[in-house]
């Protein structure tokens, strides 16, 4: 009795526009980060912040005893103004003696004399107000401001302590965490492998910025895209790593420094790209990739590919098949090779790899 016909279902094998993405490890980090420290030495009166808040650029963070630095900057306005006071003295005597010195009426050695002690009183009057200067600075720091905006932490001192100028211990820390950077890294010999791919025409550079969207620790996709801002100019010579930097909005101040995320890079454009159902893939006793493809004559087919990246619920094929072949979707395990079979159309449609994220194998 002749064995019942099987009835398969095909689609034809297509070529398609592919980004060709990775998903790598890495961490948050402050876009800036600044270390307070006291400029001049003294006791701290005040502390005028709230740990934790934001801060704004110039805001007063602490205050520290002004009292002798005021008593310098007074000093200092006192000697500008003798120095100013001696210049008019000696400025009229020096022009009176210089009509004299013409007239011969005293020696040219008292014209000189005179037009120096001008001079001596002007100098005086330079370096008294470099002195007020200066004077001024050092009462200016003992307020001591926020150099950015950002998130305030702890104070590491509180009002009473003593700090000095150039101390190694910061009072606090702030950090400015919108946008925040997030760091990958990528093995170069990926990265070798992938511009070797771009230089033979393979493979498509991503134009512009590449887009790069994260995935948080609670395996929760990020609510904002940032983009790629830079790619290491130097491999680790302890992991082999290259470092690559993305820049992400951080708005509501969800990612904070130090968080582990997984970012999605774009590395690439695959206009050649082959995928199908991972449904239609199976393994040989040898372990190898093989999918069924209805060849000439209805007969069935069996072909060794090889799988690249997981997208969605397909595989990309890097090797195997060609475009315009018949690949069996559904019920392909029950024909076997050579057997005839009789053919129709699938009915899924494929998903789109526009946007879904090619994992591993």
């Amino acid at each position: 009795m002749p064995s019942r016909e099987v009835t398969v279902s095909v689609q034809p094998v297509t070529v398609q526009r592919m980004a060709m993405e990775q998903t790598l490890p890495g961490r948050t980090v402050a876009f800036m980060t600044s270390d307070v420290r006291p400029q001049v030495g003294g006791i701290i009166q005040k502390r005028l912040f709230t740990e934790g808040e934001q801060v704004k650029a110039g805001q007063v963070l602490y205050q520290i005893d002004p009292a002798s630095y005021q008593a310098a900057y007074d000093n200092a306005r006192g000697t500008l103004a003798q120095a100013e006071a001696a210049v008019l003295s000696a400025r009229p005597k020096a022009e009176r003696y210089e009509s004299l010195v013409k007239a011969d009426a005293v020696s040219r050695q008292d014209g000189d004399d005179a037009l120096a002690a001008l001079r001596q009183a002007e100098a005086a009057v330079v370096a008294a107000r470099a002195g007020l200067q200066s004077a001024r600075i050092n009462l200016d720091y003992t307020r001591i401001t926020a150099p950015i905006n950002g998130r305030i932490s702890t104070s590491t001192y509180t009002p009473g302590a003593l700090v000095t100028a150039g101390q190694t211990t910061a009072l606090t820390t702030i950090q400015q965490l919108d946008p925040i950077y997030v760091d990958v890294s990528h093995t170069s010999a990926q990265l070798l492998a992938l511009r070797r791919q771009l230089a033979s025409g393979a493979l498509q550079s991503v134009d512009g910025k590449a887009q790069v969207s994260v995935t948080l620790e609670d395996g929760s996709t990020y609510a904002h895209t940032g983009t790629l801002e830079f790619v290491g100019t130097a491999v680790d010579t302890g992991t082999g790593n290259v470092t690559l930097r993305a820049v992400l909005p951080n708005p509501d101040g969800l990612l904070l420094p130090g968080m582990y995320v997984r970012a999605v890079l774009p590395m690439a454009i695959n206009d050649k790209a082959i995928l199908v159902p991972q449904s239609a893939v199976t393994r040989n006793t040898k372990g190898e990739a093989t999918v069924k493809l209805v060849g000439e004559g209805d007969k069935v087919v069996e072909q060794v590919v090889t799988l690249g990246d997981a997208v969605r619920n397909q595989w990309v094929v890097t090797a195997g098949l060609n475009a315009g072949q018949r690949l069996i979707v559904a019920n392909g395990s029950k024909a076997s090779a050579g057997q005839t079979v009789k053919v129709q159309a699938a009915n899924a449609a494929a998903a789109d790899p526009a946007t879904a994220t090619p994992g591993t194998k």
